[in-house]
């Protein structure tokens, strides 16, 4: 398709026509059909016209107006499916996550280990632990996030979620 790397701007435009024009799970329609409220013509159905290109083609100004505005109005129904759609694949993303998550139940003086990200600054390595403490909980806050203590007696500055 290409022959070296120096020509991919050329294909450009057909990447962005491939990703405007293919339906998104989570709103249910292509976003062009969110913008534009109709849907895309690909090239070569302007150079072979198409039923609905020639329809245009013969109606009058005043008609075509008239089917434009008929078009527009339908748009923002379509955009409250779009957004109707979204929130009922986000409520079924949740559901699925949520199925895997087991809830754990923290009380005050509890010995707990605190987790190190790779990303967080005490992180030393591939082959170091992963964990420090052990730690006490001093406070459980809602949605499980706990005020841990170390084991002098000293509290922990930020919440950790649980």
């Amino acid at each position: 398709m290409i022959k070296n790397h120096k020509q991919w701007h050329e294909k450009l435009p057909f990447a962005l026509l491939g990703y405007r024009t293919i339906v998104r799970t989570s709103t249910g329609a292509t976003p062009y059909m969110l913008v534009y409220g109709t849907k895309a013509v690909i090239p070569t159905k302007v150079d072979i016209p198409s039923l609905r290109a020639i329809q245009e083609t013969k109606l009058s100004n005043a008609e075509w107006v008239r089917s434009r505005y008929e078009q527009l109005a339908l748009i923002n129904r379509k955009r409250m499916n779009a957004i109707c759609h979204g929130q009922l694949y986000q409520n079924r993303m949740a559901r699925a996550f949520n199925k895997r998550v087991k809830p754990r139940h923290f009380a005050p003086r509890q010995l707990v280990l605190k987790k190190i990200f790779p990303h967080q600054d005490e992180a030393k390595g591939k082959f170091s632990i992963n964990w420090q403490g052990p730690y006490m909980v001093h406070r459980v806050l809602t949605g499980g996030a706990l005020i841990l203590a170390k084991m002098d007696g000293e509290i922990w500055p930020k919440p950790i979620n649980s």
